[in-house]
Protein backbone atom coordinates (compact mmCIF):
# COMPACT_ATOMS: atom_id res chain seq x y z
CA UNK A 1 0.00 0.00 0.00
CA UNK A 2 1.40 3.41 -0.96
CA UNK A 3 2.31 6.06 1.61
CA UNK A 4 -0.39 8.22 0.06
CA UNK A 5 -2.98 5.55 0.81
CA UNK A 6 -1.68 5.07 4.33
CA UNK A 7 -2.00 8.80 5.02
CA UNK A 8 -5.50 8.87 3.56
CA UNK A 9 -6.62 5.89 5.64
CA UNK A 10 -5.21 7.43 8.83
CA UNK A 11 -6.95 10.73 8.13
CA UNK A 12 -10.22 8.95 7.45
CA UNK A 13 -9.86 7.35 10.88
CA UNK A 14 -9.36 10.80 12.42
CA UNK A 15 -12.40 12.08 10.52
CA UNK A 16 -14.49 9.27 12.02
CA UNK A 17 -13.19 10.20 15.46
CA UNK A 18 -14.36 13.77 14.93
CA UNK A 19 -17.81 12.53 13.89
CA UNK A 20 -17.97 10.34 16.99
CA UNK A 21 -17.14 13.43 19.08
CA UNK A 22 -20.12 15.25 17.56
CA UNK A 23 -18.26 17.43 15.05
CA UNK A 24 -19.22 17.72 11.38
CA UNK A 25 -15.97 17.27 9.41
CA UNK A 26 -17.42 19.15 6.42
CA UNK A 27 -19.21 22.19 7.82
CA UNK A 28 -21.25 24.54 5.64
CA UNK A 29 -21.27 27.61 7.90
CA UNK A 30 -18.80 29.48 10.07
CA UNK A 31 -19.05 32.12 12.78
CA UNK A 32 -15.93 34.09 11.93
CA UNK A 33 -15.89 37.63 13.32
CA UNK A 34 -12.54 38.69 11.89
CA UNK A 35 -9.99 37.86 9.25
CA UNK A 36 -6.40 37.17 10.20
CA UNK A 37 -5.37 40.42 8.52
CA UNK A 38 -7.92 42.46 10.48
CA UNK A 39 -6.82 40.91 13.79
CA UNK A 40 -3.20 41.82 13.07
CA UNK A 41 -4.21 45.33 12.00
CA UNK A 42 -6.22 45.90 15.21
CA UNK A 43 -4.06 43.78 17.47
CA UNK A 44 -3.19 46.34 20.16
CA UNK A 45 -6.84 47.31 20.67
CA UNK A 46 -7.99 43.67 20.68
CA UNK A 47 -5.32 42.70 23.18
CA UNK A 48 -6.21 45.57 25.48
CA UNK A 49 -9.96 44.81 25.38
CA UNK A 50 -9.53 41.03 25.69
CA UNK A 51 -12.68 40.66 23.58
CA UNK A 52 -12.82 37.18 21.99
CA UNK A 53 -12.57 36.94 18.23
CA UNK A 54 -13.29 34.03 15.92
CA UNK A 55 -11.02 33.16 12.98
CA UNK A 56 -11.20 30.51 10.30
CA UNK A 57 -8.45 29.14 8.11
CA UNK A 58 -6.29 26.26 6.96
CA UNK A 59 -3.72 24.79 9.35
CA UNK A 60 -0.34 25.43 7.71
CA UNK A 61 1.84 24.29 10.60
CA UNK A 62 1.18 22.37 13.82
CA UNK A 63 3.57 21.94 16.76
CA UNK A 64 2.69 19.84 19.82
CA UNK A 65 4.42 20.36 23.18
CA UNK A 66 2.74 18.29 25.85
CA UNK A 67 -0.15 20.39 27.17
CA UNK A 68 0.54 23.07 24.54
CA UNK A 69 -0.17 23.13 20.82
CA UNK A 70 0.74 25.88 18.37
CA UNK A 71 -0.94 26.17 14.98
CA UNK A 72 -0.40 28.61 12.13
CA UNK A 73 -3.67 29.16 10.28
CA UNK A 74 -4.09 30.93 6.95
CA UNK A 75 -7.40 32.36 5.74
CA UNK A 76 -6.27 33.95 2.48
CA UNK A 77 -5.69 37.38 4.03
CA UNK A 78 -2.78 36.57 6.32
CA UNK A 79 -1.34 33.95 8.62
CA UNK A 80 -2.08 33.89 12.35
CA UNK A 81 -0.47 31.89 15.12
CA UNK A 82 -2.89 30.19 17.52
CA UNK A 83 -1.86 28.82 20.91
CA UNK A 84 -4.00 26.02 22.32
CA UNK A 85 -3.61 24.83 25.92
CA UNK A 86 -5.22 22.00 27.80
CA UNK A 87 -6.04 24.51 30.55
CA UNK A 88 -7.99 26.88 28.28
CA UNK A 89 -9.68 24.31 26.06
CA UNK A 90 -10.28 21.59 28.60
CA UNK A 91 -8.78 18.15 28.38
CA UNK A 92 -11.45 16.66 26.09
CA UNK A 93 -11.34 19.40 23.43
CA UNK A 94 -7.55 19.70 23.64
CA UNK A 95 -7.02 15.97 23.25
CA UNK A 96 -9.45 15.86 20.32
CA UNK A 97 -7.41 18.57 18.62
CA UNK A 98 -4.05 16.86 19.13
CA UNK A 99 -5.47 13.45 18.14
CA UNK A 100 -7.31 14.49 14.97
CA UNK A 101 -6.00 17.74 13.47
CA UNK A 102 -3.38 17.68 10.71
CA UNK A 103 -1.65 20.25 8.57
CA UNK A 104 -4.07 20.97 5.73
CA UNK A 105 -7.26 20.89 7.82
CA UNK A 106 -9.59 23.89 7.98
CA UNK A 107 -10.62 24.91 11.48
CA UNK A 108 -12.48 27.65 13.30
CA UNK A 109 -10.86 29.09 16.42
CA UNK A 110 -12.22 31.45 19.06
CA UNK A 111 -9.80 33.19 21.40
CA UNK A 112 -8.22 36.41 22.63
CA UNK A 113 -5.27 38.35 21.27
CA UNK A 114 -2.06 38.03 23.25
CA UNK A 115 1.72 38.26 22.88
CA UNK A 116 3.67 35.01 23.24
CA UNK A 117 6.92 34.66 25.18
CA UNK A 118 8.73 35.02 21.88
CA UNK A 119 6.87 38.31 21.33
CA UNK A 120 4.72 36.91 18.53
CA UNK A 121 1.23 38.29 17.98
CA UNK A 122 -1.07 35.33 18.47
CA UNK A 123 -4.53 34.15 19.49
CA UNK A 124 -4.99 32.15 22.69
CA UNK A 125 -7.75 29.67 21.89
CA UNK A 126 -10.74 29.15 24.12
CA UNK A 127 -12.65 26.99 21.64
CA UNK A 128 -12.17 25.32 18.24
CA UNK A 129 -14.05 23.15 15.79
CA UNK A 130 -13.33 21.41 12.53
CA UNK A 131 -14.57 22.95 9.27
CA UNK A 132 -13.01 20.62 6.70
CA UNK A 133 -10.96 17.50 7.38
CA UNK A 134 -8.30 17.03 4.68
CA UNK A 135 -7.62 13.46 3.60
CA UNK A 136 -4.42 14.09 1.61
CA UNK A 137 -1.26 15.68 2.94
CA UNK A 138 -0.03 18.98 1.55
CA UNK A 139 3.69 19.64 1.00
CA UNK A 140 5.49 21.75 3.56
CA UNK A 141 5.74 25.45 2.84
CA UNK A 142 9.52 25.24 3.04
CA UNK A 143 9.90 22.68 0.26
CA UNK A 144 6.73 23.40 -1.74
CA UNK A 145 6.29 21.89 -5.21
CA UNK A 146 9.42 21.85 -7.34
CA UNK A 147 8.39 19.92 -10.44
CA UNK A 148 6.66 22.15 -13.03
CA UNK A 149 4.28 19.42 -14.20
CA UNK A 150 3.09 18.87 -10.63
CA UNK A 151 2.94 22.61 -9.95
CA UNK A 152 0.64 23.26 -12.91
CA UNK A 153 -1.41 20.11 -12.39
CA UNK A 154 -1.93 20.85 -8.68
CA UNK A 155 -2.07 24.60 -9.02
CA UNK A 156 -4.20 24.91 -5.87
CA UNK A 157 -1.25 23.65 -3.81
CA UNK A 158 1.27 25.69 -5.77
CA UNK A 159 -0.68 28.88 -5.03
CA UNK A 160 -1.27 27.93 -1.41
CA UNK A 161 2.42 27.37 -0.73
CA UNK A 162 3.91 30.22 -2.77
CA UNK A 163 2.97 33.67 -1.49
CA UNK A 164 4.84 35.44 -4.30
CA UNK A 165 2.94 33.46 -6.92
CA UNK A 166 -0.37 34.09 -5.18
CA UNK A 167 0.33 37.83 -5.18
CA UNK A 168 1.15 37.68 -8.91
CA UNK A 169 -2.50 36.99 -9.69
CA UNK A 170 -3.69 39.90 -7.56
CA UNK A 171 -1.29 41.99 -9.64
CA UNK A 172 -2.64 40.52 -12.86
CA UNK A 173 -6.19 41.38 -11.79
CA UNK A 174 -5.02 44.93 -11.11
CA UNK A 175 -3.45 45.00 -14.58
CA UNK A 176 -6.84 44.42 -16.20
CA UNK A 177 -8.64 46.70 -13.71
CA UNK A 178 -6.30 49.58 -14.57
CA UNK A 179 -6.70 48.88 -18.29
CA UNK A 180 -10.49 48.80 -18.06
CA UNK A 181 -10.60 51.98 -15.97
CA UNK A 182 -8.28 53.78 -18.41
CA UNK A 183 -10.48 52.87 -21.37
CA UNK A 184 -13.66 53.98 -19.64
CA UNK A 185 -12.08 57.23 -18.44
CA UNK A 186 -11.33 58.00 -22.08
CA UNK A 187 -14.91 57.45 -23.19
CA UNK A 188 -14.73 53.89 -24.54
CA UNK A 189 -17.82 51.69 -24.24
CA UNK A 190 -17.18 48.13 -23.05
CA UNK A 191 -18.88 45.60 -25.33
CA UNK A 192 -19.18 41.84 -25.78
CA UNK A 193 -18.83 40.21 -29.18
CA UNK A 194 -19.23 36.57 -30.29
CA UNK A 195 -16.66 33.94 -29.34
CA UNK A 196 -18.15 31.44 -31.81
CA UNK A 197 -17.73 32.58 -35.40
CA UNK A 198 -18.50 31.31 -38.87
CA UNK A 199 -15.23 32.86 -40.08
CA UNK A 200 -12.31 33.71 -37.79
CA UNK A 201 -11.72 37.34 -38.68
CA UNK A 202 -9.30 39.88 -37.27
CA UNK A 203 -6.05 37.93 -37.20
CA UNK A 204 -3.98 35.31 -38.94
CA UNK A 205 -3.85 32.11 -36.90
CA UNK A 206 -4.91 28.47 -37.00
CA UNK A 207 -8.32 28.30 -35.25
CA UNK A 208 -10.02 25.72 -33.09
CA UNK A 209 -12.94 24.18 -34.97
CA UNK A 210 -16.14 22.80 -33.43
CA UNK A 211 -19.71 22.10 -34.55
CA UNK A 212 -23.00 23.88 -33.96
CA UNK A 213 -25.56 21.08 -33.73
CA UNK A 214 -28.66 23.29 -33.83
CA UNK A 215 -27.55 25.19 -36.96
CA UNK A 216 -25.91 22.04 -38.40
CA UNK A 217 -22.72 23.82 -39.38
CA UNK A 218 -19.05 24.12 -38.39
CA UNK A 219 -18.01 27.11 -36.28
CA UNK A 220 -14.71 28.37 -34.91
CA UNK A 221 -13.49 29.77 -31.61
CA UNK A 222 -12.47 33.35 -32.22
CA UNK A 223 -8.82 34.26 -32.72
CA UNK A 224 -9.28 37.99 -32.07
CA UNK A 225 -11.39 39.99 -29.65
CA UNK A 226 -14.15 40.84 -32.04
CA UNK A 227 -12.21 42.96 -34.53
CA UNK A 228 -14.68 42.63 -37.39
CA UNK A 229 -17.61 42.92 -34.96
CA UNK A 230 -16.31 46.03 -33.26
CA UNK A 231 -15.73 47.67 -36.62
CA UNK A 232 -19.37 46.98 -37.40
CA UNK A 233 -20.11 48.99 -34.25
CA UNK A 234 -18.14 51.90 -35.71
CA UNK A 235 -20.49 51.76 -38.71
CA UNK A 236 -23.42 51.59 -36.25
CA UNK A 237 -22.48 54.95 -34.77
CA UNK A 238 -20.56 54.05 -31.63
CA UNK A 239 -17.47 56.30 -31.56
CA UNK A 240 -15.34 54.25 -29.14
CA UNK A 241 -15.62 50.62 -28.06
CA UNK A 242 -13.42 48.06 -26.34
CA UNK A 243 -13.59 44.46 -25.19
CA UNK A 244 -11.48 42.39 -22.81
CA UNK A 245 -11.94 38.69 -23.40
CA UNK A 246 -10.58 35.29 -24.34
CA UNK A 247 -9.05 34.39 -27.71
CA UNK A 248 -8.10 30.91 -28.90
CA UNK A 249 -5.40 29.89 -31.36
CA UNK A 250 -4.65 26.28 -32.19
CA UNK A 251 -0.92 26.79 -32.42
CA UNK A 252 2.31 25.93 -30.61
CA UNK A 253 3.26 26.60 -27.00
CA UNK A 254 6.21 28.77 -25.97
CA UNK A 255 7.11 31.16 -23.13
CA UNK A 256 5.24 33.85 -25.12
CA UNK A 257 2.41 31.85 -26.72
CA UNK A 258 -0.46 29.70 -25.47
CA UNK A 259 -3.62 28.48 -27.13
CA UNK A 260 -6.00 30.33 -24.77
CA UNK A 261 -5.31 33.84 -23.54
CA UNK A 262 -6.91 37.16 -22.59
CA UNK A 263 -6.67 40.19 -24.90
CA UNK A 264 -8.01 43.70 -25.13
CA UNK A 265 -9.06 45.32 -28.40
CA UNK A 266 -10.34 48.85 -28.86
CA UNK A 267 -11.74 50.75 -31.86
CA UNK A 268 -11.78 54.52 -32.12
CA UNK A 269 -13.76 56.25 -34.84
CA UNK A 270 -12.33 59.34 -36.53
CA UNK A 271 -8.81 58.54 -35.26
CA UNK A 272 -5.81 57.26 -37.20
CA UNK A 273 -2.83 55.12 -36.25
CA UNK A 274 -0.76 58.15 -35.22
CA UNK A 275 -3.39 59.08 -32.63
CA UNK A 276 -3.46 55.44 -31.60
CA UNK A 277 0.29 55.44 -30.98
CA UNK A 278 0.03 58.38 -28.59
CA UNK A 279 -2.93 56.82 -26.79
CA UNK A 280 -1.21 53.44 -26.40
CA UNK A 281 1.96 55.08 -25.12
CA UNK A 282 -0.07 56.79 -22.39
CA UNK A 283 -1.95 53.57 -21.62
CA UNK A 284 1.22 51.48 -21.23
CA UNK A 285 2.87 54.07 -19.02
CA UNK A 286 -0.24 54.20 -16.83
CA UNK A 287 -0.31 50.42 -16.50
CA UNK A 288 3.38 50.34 -15.61
CA UNK A 289 3.08 53.00 -12.90
CA UNK A 290 -0.17 51.81 -11.33
CA UNK A 291 0.44 48.04 -11.51
CA UNK A 292 4.22 47.79 -11.10
CA UNK A 293 5.04 51.12 -9.47
CA UNK A 294 7.70 51.97 -12.06
CA UNK A 295 8.23 52.61 -15.75
CA UNK A 296 11.75 51.14 -15.76
CA UNK A 297 12.17 47.39 -16.29
CA UNK A 298 14.84 44.74 -16.75
CA UNK A 299 13.33 41.90 -18.81
CA UNK A 300 14.99 38.96 -20.55
CA UNK A 301 18.34 40.65 -20.83
CA UNK A 302 16.87 44.00 -21.93
CA UNK A 303 16.73 47.28 -20.01
CA UNK A 304 14.02 49.78 -20.95
CA UNK A 305 12.01 52.66 -19.51
CA UNK A 306 8.50 53.31 -20.82
CA UNK A 307 8.83 56.94 -19.74
CA UNK A 308 11.56 57.46 -22.34
CA UNK A 309 10.93 58.51 -25.93
CA UNK A 310 9.50 55.68 -28.05
CA UNK A 311 11.52 55.60 -31.26
CA UNK A 312 9.93 54.52 -34.54
CA UNK A 313 11.45 51.56 -36.39
CA UNK A 314 10.82 51.04 -40.09
CA UNK A 315 9.90 47.40 -40.79
CA UNK A 316 11.77 46.97 -44.08
CA UNK A 317 14.80 49.03 -43.04
CA UNK A 318 15.24 47.00 -39.84
CA UNK A 319 15.21 43.73 -41.80
CA UNK A 320 17.62 45.05 -44.45
CA UNK A 321 20.03 46.34 -41.82
CA UNK A 322 20.06 43.02 -39.95
CA UNK A 323 19.94 40.55 -42.85
CA UNK A 324 20.75 42.41 -46.07
CA UNK A 325 17.34 41.45 -47.50
CA UNK A 326 15.10 44.06 -49.10
CA UNK A 327 11.67 42.53 -48.51
CA UNK A 328 10.10 44.69 -51.23
CA UNK A 329 12.35 43.38 -54.02
CA UNK A 330 13.86 40.08 -52.84
CA UNK A 331 12.49 36.81 -54.22
CA UNK A 332 11.07 34.09 -52.02
CA UNK A 333 14.11 31.98 -52.87
CA UNK A 334 16.42 34.74 -51.63
CA UNK A 335 14.45 35.00 -48.41
CA UNK A 336 14.62 31.26 -47.80
CA UNK A 337 18.34 31.18 -48.52
CA UNK A 338 18.96 33.99 -46.04
CA UNK A 339 16.90 32.28 -43.36
CA UNK A 340 18.86 29.07 -43.86
CA UNK A 341 22.15 30.96 -43.60
CA UNK A 342 20.95 32.55 -40.36
CA UNK A 343 19.91 29.16 -38.99
CA UNK A 344 16.31 30.29 -38.59
CA UNK A 345 13.58 27.68 -38.74
CA UNK A 346 10.60 28.73 -40.86
CA UNK A 347 7.19 27.31 -41.71
CA UNK A 348 5.63 27.89 -45.11
CA UNK A 349 7.22 29.08 -48.31
CA UNK A 350 4.87 31.93 -49.24
CA UNK A 351 6.08 35.50 -49.20
CA UNK A 352 3.98 36.57 -46.19
CA UNK A 353 5.31 33.84 -43.88
CA UNK A 354 8.90 34.37 -45.02
CA UNK A 355 8.68 38.12 -44.50
CA UNK A 356 7.21 37.67 -41.03
CA UNK A 357 9.93 35.16 -40.09
CA UNK A 358 12.69 37.55 -41.19
CA UNK A 359 11.22 40.25 -38.98
CA UNK A 360 10.93 37.93 -35.99
CA UNK A 361 14.63 37.21 -36.33
CA UNK A 362 15.43 40.94 -36.29
CA UNK A 363 13.26 41.97 -33.35
CA UNK A 364 15.19 40.02 -30.71
CA UNK A 365 17.83 42.72 -30.29
CA UNK A 366 15.38 45.61 -29.78
CA UNK A 367 14.98 46.56 -26.10
CA UNK A 368 12.43 49.31 -26.69
CA UNK A 369 10.29 51.05 -25.99
CA UNK A 370 9.67 51.49 -29.70
CA UNK A 371 6.97 51.41 -32.34
CA UNK A 372 7.42 49.19 -35.38
CA UNK A 373 5.85 50.98 -38.38
CA UNK A 374 5.51 50.78 -42.16
CA UNK A 375 4.67 47.09 -42.40
CA UNK A 376 4.27 45.65 -45.92
CA UNK A 377 0.65 45.35 -47.02
CA UNK A 378 0.96 41.58 -47.31
CA UNK A 379 1.27 41.04 -43.53
CA UNK A 380 -1.68 43.26 -42.57
CA UNK A 381 -4.81 42.38 -44.60
CA UNK A 382 -7.09 44.69 -42.57
CA UNK A 383 -4.88 47.81 -42.39
CA UNK A 384 -5.17 50.92 -44.55
CA UNK A 385 -2.43 51.42 -47.16
CA UNK A 386 -0.19 54.44 -46.74
CA UNK A 387 -0.70 56.68 -49.78
CA UNK A 388 1.84 56.15 -52.54
CA UNK A 389 3.48 53.14 -50.86
CA UNK A 390 3.13 49.37 -50.58
CA UNK A 391 3.09 49.63 -46.78
CA UNK A 392 0.27 50.07 -44.29
CA UNK A 393 -0.59 52.59 -41.57
CA UNK A 394 0.20 50.18 -38.78
CA UNK A 395 2.13 50.18 -35.50
CA UNK A 396 3.32 47.65 -32.96
CA UNK A 397 4.80 48.50 -29.54
CA UNK A 398 8.08 46.64 -28.98
CA UNK A 399 9.74 45.90 -25.65
CA UNK A 400 12.32 43.26 -24.68
CA UNK A 401 12.68 41.97 -28.23
CA UNK A 402 9.02 41.26 -28.90
CA UNK A 403 5.82 42.91 -30.07
CA UNK A 404 3.33 43.57 -27.29
CA UNK A 405 0.38 44.92 -29.26
CA UNK A 406 -0.83 45.67 -32.77
CA UNK A 407 -2.83 48.55 -34.19
CA UNK A 408 -3.53 50.40 -37.41
CA UNK A 409 -5.70 52.74 -39.36
CA UNK A 410 -8.44 50.34 -40.37
CA UNK A 411 -9.02 49.61 -44.03
CA UNK A 412 -12.47 50.93 -44.92
CA UNK A 413 -12.37 50.71 -48.74
CA UNK A 414 -14.68 47.75 -49.53
CA UNK A 415 -13.16 47.02 -52.94
CA UNK A 416 -9.62 46.92 -51.58
CA UNK A 417 -10.74 44.79 -48.64
CA UNK A 418 -12.39 42.33 -51.02
CA UNK A 419 -9.16 42.13 -53.03
CA UNK A 420 -7.10 41.57 -49.86
CA UNK A 421 -9.47 38.80 -48.78
CA UNK A 422 -9.06 37.18 -52.20
CA UNK A 423 -5.30 36.99 -51.60
CA UNK A 424 -5.88 35.40 -48.20
CA UNK A 425 -8.26 32.89 -49.79
CA UNK A 426 -5.54 31.89 -52.24
CA UNK A 427 -3.15 31.35 -49.32
CA UNK A 428 -5.73 29.19 -47.54
CA UNK A 429 -6.29 27.10 -50.66
CA UNK A 430 -2.53 26.69 -51.01
CA UNK A 431 -2.39 25.14 -47.53
CA UNK A 432 -1.55 28.12 -45.31
CA UNK A 433 -3.64 27.30 -42.22
CA UNK A 434 -2.84 30.67 -40.62
CA UNK A 435 -4.13 32.82 -43.47
CA UNK A 436 -7.16 34.98 -42.69
CA UNK A 437 -10.60 33.66 -43.57
CA UNK A 438 -12.50 36.06 -45.83
CA UNK A 439 -15.67 37.58 -44.36
CA UNK A 440 -17.74 39.00 -47.19
CA UNK A 441 -20.54 40.13 -44.90
CA UNK A 442 -17.91 42.40 -43.36
CA UNK A 443 -17.17 43.72 -46.85
CA UNK A 444 -20.90 44.38 -47.26
CA UNK A 445 -20.79 46.44 -44.08
CA UNK A 446 -17.92 48.47 -45.54
CA UNK A 447 -20.03 49.13 -48.62
CA UNK A 448 -22.54 50.84 -46.33
CA UNK A 449 -19.67 52.91 -44.99
CA UNK A 450 -17.36 52.83 -41.94
CA UNK A 451 -15.74 56.02 -40.61
CA UNK A 452 -11.96 56.43 -40.42
CA UNK A 453 -11.03 54.23 -37.48
CA UNK A 454 -8.01 53.28 -35.41
CA UNK A 455 -8.02 49.79 -33.94
CA UNK A 456 -5.58 48.30 -31.47
CA UNK A 457 -5.15 45.15 -29.43
CA UNK A 458 -2.81 43.77 -26.80
CA UNK A 459 -2.91 40.80 -24.49
CA UNK A 460 -1.81 39.38 -21.20
CA UNK A 461 1.60 38.87 -22.82
CA UNK A 462 2.25 42.53 -21.96
CA UNK A 463 1.69 41.65 -18.31
CA UNK A 464 4.05 38.68 -18.53
CA UNK A 465 6.78 40.83 -20.05
CA UNK A 466 6.53 43.54 -17.39
CA UNK A 467 6.37 40.88 -14.67
CA UNK A 468 9.26 39.03 -16.38
CA UNK A 469 7.46 35.68 -16.23
CA UNK A 470 6.68 33.02 -18.85
CA UNK A 471 3.09 33.24 -20.10
CA UNK A 472 2.24 29.81 -18.72
CA UNK A 473 3.32 30.88 -15.23
CA UNK A 474 0.85 33.78 -15.25
CA UNK A 475 -2.18 31.62 -16.02
CA UNK A 476 -4.02 30.26 -13.01
CA UNK A 477 -4.78 26.90 -14.61
CA UNK A 478 -2.71 26.27 -17.76
CA UNK A 479 -4.00 23.47 -19.96
CA UNK A 480 -2.45 20.09 -19.12
CA UNK A 481 -2.69 16.70 -20.75
CA UNK A 482 -4.80 14.45 -18.47
CA UNK A 483 -3.12 11.78 -16.40
CA UNK A 484 -4.70 8.46 -15.42
CA UNK A 485 -6.09 8.42 -11.90
CA UNK A 486 -3.71 5.59 -10.98
CA UNK A 487 -0.76 7.58 -12.26
CA UNK A 488 -1.74 10.45 -9.99
CA UNK A 489 -1.94 8.14 -6.99
CA UNK A 490 1.37 6.43 -7.74
CA UNK A 491 3.18 9.74 -8.23
CA UNK A 492 2.27 10.81 -4.75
Amino acid sequence: MSSHQEITNERRRKRDQLVAAGMNPYEATTQATHTAASVLAEFAALEASAVPVTLTGRVMALRLHGALAFADIFDGTSKMQVMCTKEQLGEELFTLLTDTIDVGDFIEVTGVAFITKRETQALQATHWRILTKSLAAIPTEHFGLKDDDTRYRKRYLDLLLDEELRQLFYQKATFWDVTRQFMKQHGFLEVETPTLEVTTGGAEARPFKTYHNDFDMPVYLRISIGELWQKRLMAAGYPKTFEIGKAYRNEGTSPEHLQEFTNLEFYWAYADYKAGMQFVQELYRTIAKEVFGTTAFSVRGHEFDLANEWKEIDYAEAIKEATGIDIHTASEADMEATLRELGVRYDGHNRERLTDTLWKYCRKSIAGPAFLINHPTLVAPLAKTRPGTNTVAMFQPIIAGSEVGRGYSELNDPDEQRARFAIQQELLEAGDEEAMMPDYEFVEMLEHGMPPTCGFGFGERLFTFLADKPLRETQLFPLMKPKHEMDLTDSE
